[in-house]
């Protein structure tokens, strides 16, 4: 087997003052009822209108222009509910509309407001641009990108804004492509120990410090939900740790002069089998991404210094396989964590809970200001919200407001769900301090992040259950089947505003 190849963006990509004269394709941004944003920009509506083209959010009319040249009229809906978000669904249309063309230029002039700035602009163009675009081709044959490059067309005043937005907009497009990548990767080839390996190829391009627990390292440091899970398995389990130190001259300070601490966490089920307590078939097939949680992190890590984030980060991932060879752990076992309380297993298949105890035990060590997990974690989850908003639960209202503030700014719907302490009996053990599974169909999201809780004493904590928004099973928006990279632009906007809350966490709704 080999260490998966991780290869990050190569097209050029430019911001200029008009649409260079060898654009194959010119994208022209409308909004709903034909009107251009641009106000050098004129549409044929009665052409559009024949077609039934109306502007509507996501909507892409390819039209022949002059000299040869294709223009696409794409959609950006209702302007008064302009965001970042409908300008990477009209990129995304703009992308997917494009014929075998070399160069691109995307008319943004105009694509601003009281609510979306320039460089919110052109960055949600460039992740939307590129989501679209996206292709995880290693192991088949696959039409070559014909693609060169793509010019973002912006008034003569905005060009510095767009600027940094093109920057930005290009760090977080290539962060969510590797957490696409590797989440993609099957199972056989991103083993825990390869994937470990990718943690320390992303730490030493980006300037991280890392740390990786092997077997004999997980044993001293009394990890046994993660000995435990992997424990039927021949791959040996690993625990990755990432730590980012802001750069002094970006580095936000409290008045004492310390620097706040984010620690996240995620899961790294390379495959998961459901152990003894085993999966259908049909339950098997996708289990290569139950590692999401995992690439969101490292993914996000990896991307903090050129973003110049200004907090500190440590990042968790407990990776392992969940299989069931002959030394798996049974239903009835108990296990202890490593903050010294114990789980009885009764469904080995809710693993996700046990290894992220651990880790989220380690994070609490790291006396962080807050703890972010995000994890691929219960169907439940899909059940109560489908597969494309991510439930967020926690323990204090200030940090979940804040998740949530920075997954609509990244476009990744999130919808808070109760932790309430009726369902807190629903986990308690007869012989252990709790156990891993509730009552069967009730409930399953909120009583696996009741026993996350557990592990994270009186810091103000946020879980992330991504179960249903880590994959996609059709193409939509900015996103193409198969692995989404959910929750590192989510991430990234949290760390990126990040305010420190200074305080054990204070409780949140119920």
């Amino acid at each position: 087997m080999m260490t998966p190849m991780f290869s990050p963006l190569t097209l050029t990509t430019a911001v200029v003052g008009t649409a260079p004269p060898d654009a194959g394709a010119v994208g022209i941004a409308v909004f709903e009822g034909l009107e251009p944003a641009s106000p050098s920009v004129e549409v044929e509506t009665g052409w559009a209108e024949q077609r039934r083209f109306e502007g509507k959010l996501g909507e892409a009319l390819v039209r022949p222009g002059e000299g040869g040249r294709t223009e696409v009229i794409v959609g950006l809906g209702d302007r008064d509910h302009l965001d970042a978000g409908a300008v990477r669904r009209a990129a995304a249309a703009f992308s997917r509309s494009l014929g075998e063309v070399h160069s691109a230029a995307l008319d943004l002039t105009g694509v601003a407001g009281p609510g979306l700035t320039v460089e919110r602009a052109v960055q949600g163009a460039l992740e939307g641009f590129w989501g679209a675009r996206y292709r995880f081709t290693r192991y088949r044959k696959a039409d070559p990108e014909t693609l060169e490059s793509l010019s973002i067309v912006v008034g003569a005043g905005d060009l510095d804004a767009a600027e940094r937005g093109l920057d930005r907009g290009v760090v977080v497009a290539d962060a969510v492509r590797l957490a696409r990548d590797l989440s993609n990767e099957p199972a056989g080839a991103l083993t825990p120990t390869q994937l470990a390996e990718v943690a320390v190829e992303v730490a030493e391009r980006s300037g991280l410090e890392a740390t990786i627990f092997d077997e004999t390292a997980i044993v001293s440091e009394r990890l046994g939900g993660l000995l435990g899970v992997a424990a039927g398995s021949q791959q040996p389990p690993r625990l990755i740790k990432l730590v980012y130190e802001p750069d002094p001259s970006v580095a936000r300070a409290r008045a004492d002069g310390s620097v706040p601490t984010v620690a996240l966490v995620g899961k790294g089920i390379t495959f998961d089998s459901g152990g003894l307590s085993l999966k259908t078939a049909d339950g098997m097939m996708t289990m290569k991404t139950d590692m999401s949680g995992a690439a969101a992190v490292i993914a996000t890590l990896g991307a903090c210094g050129e973003l110049g984030i200004g907090v500190r980060v440590v990042a968790f991932a407990p990776t392992t396989e969940n299989m069931p060879g002959g030394r798996a752990i049974k239903p009835g076992d108990v296990l202890e964590i490593r903050n010294g309380k114990t789980i009885e297993v009764l469904n080995t298949d809710c693993e996700g809970r046990l290894v992220l105890a651990d880790a989220l035990s380690l994070a609490t060590e790291e006396a962080p200001d807050s703890i972010v997990d995000i994890a691929t974690l219960t169907g439940g989850v899909v059940v109560a919200l489908g597969r494309k908003i991510a439930g967020l639960m926690g323990n204090d209202d200030r940090l979940i407001d804040a998740v949530r503030s920075a997954s609509k700014r990244a476009g990744e719907p999130t919808w808070p769900l109760p932790l309430h302490e009726m369902y807190r009996s629903d986990i308690d053990s007869e012989i252990a301090d709790m156990k891993n599974t509730g009552k069967p169909g009730a409930g399953g999201t909120l009583t696996a992040a009741l026993l996350l809780r557990e592990f994270v004493g009186d810091r103000p904590w946020a879980h992330l259950d991504i179960a249903g928004t880590s994959r996609s099973d059709e193409d939509c928006g900015e996103i193409r089947k198969g692995a989404t990279g959910f929750g590192v632009r989510t991430l990234l906007e949290l760390l990126e505003a990040y305010e420190p809350l200074d305080s054990p966490a204070v409780g949140a709704a119920t």
